[in-house]
């Protein structure tokens, strides 16, 4: 199945959205208005990770996994311009590790199945279940959101895959082949310079990346512009969770995670998928077409316009997609 955006979903007007969504009565989070600490068991012992609910709908419940690794729920913030009009409930959550929950200095922790326990028991906890319970993760939040599915899908009613391939390998041939060429050769050489001598903490080598990848790929607006939301959460980056999983380049992944490669298992996810991507993303979009053929029940939806953040430069387009995608699986019409 596919959807490019024609006949859109409106998300709705405020006055459409039952008076049971804005209501909380009874919710154990509602003193703290939605929010709360979710204790979790580790390795190294248990720590808090914080949550943030919005809404009530008991059909469609959406857990949000923001990317990084190590970045927060702020890069999400968007969705409140347009899941409340559309009666989706929907949570926030920081990873152990990110700004608003505990950051404990445990490196052995950083590891993807560990995160994945985490997500289940964030989902034990926020009481989510198959019933109700879709998952969202945009860029490593897709691979987590990945990793999940292919281990407790029988929790999952949909599951969202936003801006992220299936393979790092392929991610990284793709940041390779396609996108280096398309850069000026003088800032690309300088940036390879930097990134060969270390020294990417350096103000010049973002003071390269702003012009020459991140408004191009990223975020397709002049960075003197970008959306507050998103300035805090860069502002709030964890490296020490981001640079051991991902790597010091922003040029592709070299960190954990660079052989991580689950494009042969996605054709055993049986629960309603969906894979957003865009045109100039950091991600190959004709690889996210790909993985939508490739579940057993899928849907790619482009916004043409967009980068690896089409939630913020394609906006209406990315959740006219997700919102519909919500609706058709739990209206049975997927």
């Amino acid at each position: 199945m596919s959807s490019g955006g024609a006949d859109r979903v409106r998300p709705g007007r405020p006055e459409d959205v039952p008076a049971s969504y804005l209501d909380s009565t009874g919710r154990a989070d509602l003193l703290a208005g939605g929010v709360r600490m979710i204790p979790v068991e580790t390795p190294a012992g248990t720590f808090r990770v914080w949550t943030k609910r919005v809404g009530n709908n008991p059909r469609v419940k959406l857990l949000l996994l923001h990317g990084g690794p190590g970045f927060t729920h702020e890069t999400f913030e968007a969705c409140d311009g347009w899941l409340p009009a559309a009666g989706v409930e929907y949570y926030y959550y920081d990873q152990l590790g990110s700004y608003y929950s505990d950051q404990p200095d445990r490196p052995e922790l950083w590891e993807l199945p560990r995160f994945v326990d985490e997500v289940e028991q964030v989902r034990r906890a926020l009481g989510l279940g198959k019933e109700s319970f879709f998952l969202l993760g945009q860029s490593w939040g897709g691979i987590l959101a990945l990793e999940y599915a292919l281990r407790h899908q029988e929790h999952l009613k949909g599951l969202v895959i936003s801006n992220m391939m299936s393979s790092i390998p392929a991610y990284n041939a793709y940041a390779r082949d396609v996108l280096a060429p398309r850069m000026e050769p003088a800032a690309l050489a300088e940036i390879r310079r930097l990134e060969a001598e270390g020294r990417t903490d350096d103000p010049r080598y973002m003071e390269l990346l702003g012009p020459h990848y991140y408004e191009r790929h990223v975020l397709r607006i002049s960075r003197d512009g970008w959306p507050e939301p998103l300035v805090r959460s860069f502002r709030h980056m964890n490296p020490k969770v981001y640079v051991p999983m991902q790597g010091p380049s922003e040029l592709g992944a070299s960190g954990k995670l660079e052989r991580w490669d689950r494009s042969a298992d996605l054709g055993t996810i049986r629960v309603p998928t969906l894979v957003l991507g865009a045109a100039h993303d950091t991600m190959d979009p004709e690889h996210l077409r790909w993985m939508a053929g490739a579940v057993a029940r899928g849907r790619y939806h482009h916004c043409p316009e967009g980068s690896h953040l089409a939630i913020y430069d394609d906006q209406e387009r990315y959740f006219d997609g997700l919102i519909r995608f919500l609706r058709d699986v739990d209206d049975g019409v997927f």
